[in-house]
């Protein structure tokens, strides 16, 4: 059976990436691998063993296109008010929360936040299949 490992996303800048997500979501390098024309860089935290990797390609001066086909990568937290909150507070601009309803079931609380390259962010409330 196949595990699910990483997600990579191409950054402009590493500096700037390694600093938003570690604040937004407590992720740290656990690995930096310098090549010729490229940098990789995993972040990681003790809630998961899931790891981001960032791409940074040396000599890019232009933001990435992100075009119309990426969707957005999903956190869950045990308290979304509490760091909806947290992010606001950090200046990092979290969007409104939404009660996402079926009907009158809740699927999910949730809001998003982009990082400095305009990738999306879920932060869902933890609980049902979002654990």
């Amino acid at each position: 059976m196949a595990k699910a490992i990483h997600s990579m996303i191409r950054v402009l800048e590493e500096e700037r990436s390694v600093d938003f997500y570690s604040r937004a979501f407590g992720l740290s390098v656990a690995d930096r691998l310098d090549f010729e024309g490229f940098t990789l860089v995993y972040l990681s935290n003790p809630e998961s063993s899931f790891e981001l990797e960032l791409t940074i390609n040396k000599g890019r001066t232009e933001p990435y296109a992100l075009g119309d086909g990426y969707g957005h990568l999903a956190v869950s937290v045990s308290d979304i008010d509490a760091e909806h909150a947290r992010l606001t507070d950090e200046g990092l601009a979290p969007r409104k929360l939404v009660d996402f309803k079926n009907g009158d079931v809740t699927v999910a609380r949730f809001f998003f936040i982009a990082d400095p390259d305009g990738y999306q962010i879920e932060v869902i409330q933890r609980g049902g299949r979002f654990l």
